[in-house]
């Protein structure tokens, strides 16, 4: 069973720094698209980066330069990343890991379909207060 849980969410001050881990387990293949979505209240379902398992990456246009998302490896286990840099408020949304492994994910990868991978944690919350 693929399980995804995240952590690292919290509160910050605009300018400021958070990073977002994302805990994979449950699963055996070597190839992947994993990556991170955000929902802010009264929003639409964002993607905001993602990466393969050939290690390239893409970001959202209202990410590029703050934002670098990394996976790495330990004992099997995908660990996915999200550094977020020069936080500002409104990057304030609950934020989800996604993970496929389909023949669509690379297509919903490089669309920015993120939120449509077939796996995703339960979200953890990130407010950037002005």
């Amino acid at each position: 069973q693929v399980q995804l849980v995240e952590s690292g969410g919290g509160s910050v001050q605009a300018g400021g720094s958070l990073r977002l881990s994302c805990a994979t387990s449950g699963y055996t293949y070597s190839a992947y698209c994993m990556g991170w979505f955000r929902q802010a209240p009264g929003k639409e379902r964002e993607g905001v980066a993602g990466i393969d398992s050939d290690g390239s990456t893409i970001y959202a246009d209202s990410v590029k330069g703050r934002f670098s998302v990394t996976v790495s490896k330990d004992n099997k286990k995908n660990t996915l990343y999200l550094q977020m840099n020069s936080l500002k408020p409104e990057d304030t949304a609950m934020y989800y890991c996604a993970v496929d492994f389909g023949p669509d994910s690379r297509h919903f990868l490089a669309t920015m379909r993120i939120s449509q991978f077939g796996y995703r944690g339960q979200g953890t919350q990130v407010t950037v207060s002005s």
